[in-house]
């Protein structure tokens, strides 16, 4: 478990069981759907974050879920961020930079040597990006199963 100095906020793996991360990942799976096309989406299901190869937490600030985020191991020197979000009564908050952060340190624990990620590539992806970048990730080339979309961004970084 990850928390701040102040003890406000903590990091929490995760096993998508309660009702409201169930509702905020429904929220999350809507607003990729609303913003690309369905075949152009490529966030993991209920299943996909249980996956072995999936790690996945919530962040809360006191007794409230604020976000979550996962790390997908691709191979031993490679992982994936997967299913970043905030709750929207978190928004502009540093919920995100929070769990980036938390996931960095994970895969580093890990040993990887890269992270990456794919998300969309409209307006509405814009703040992710940002943060993205702010962060030192850069774009790339699709990685992994990702084929070249108009839709989607793919970025990494290396640990």
């Amino acid at each position: 478990m990850r928390s701040d100095a102040d003890g406000a906020w903590r990091i929490v793996e995760d096993d998508l069981s309660g009702a409201s991360i169930r509702a905020l990942l429904e929220v999350h799976f809507a607003g990729m759907l609303a913003n690309s096309p369905a075949g152009s989406c490529h966030f993991l299901d209920f299943d996909g974050l249980r996956a072995g190869d999936v790690t996945f937490w919530s962040i809360h600030k006191g007794d409230e879920l604020a976000g979550c985020g996962a790390l997908k191991r691709l191979d031993t020197t490679h992982g994936e961020i997967k299913s970043m979000r905030t709750a929207e009564a978190f928004l502009r908050q540093g919920v995100a930079a929070r769990m980036l952060g938390h996931i960095i340190d994970k895969a580093r624990a890990r040993s990887f040597e890269r992270l990456s990620l794919e998300t969309g590539s409209g307006a509405a992806f814009e703040p992710a990006l940002a943060l993205y970048r702010a962060h030192g990730f850069i774009d790339c080339e699709p990685f992994a199963d990702y084929k070249s979309d108009p839709f989607s961004r793919f970025m990494t970084y290396t640990l």
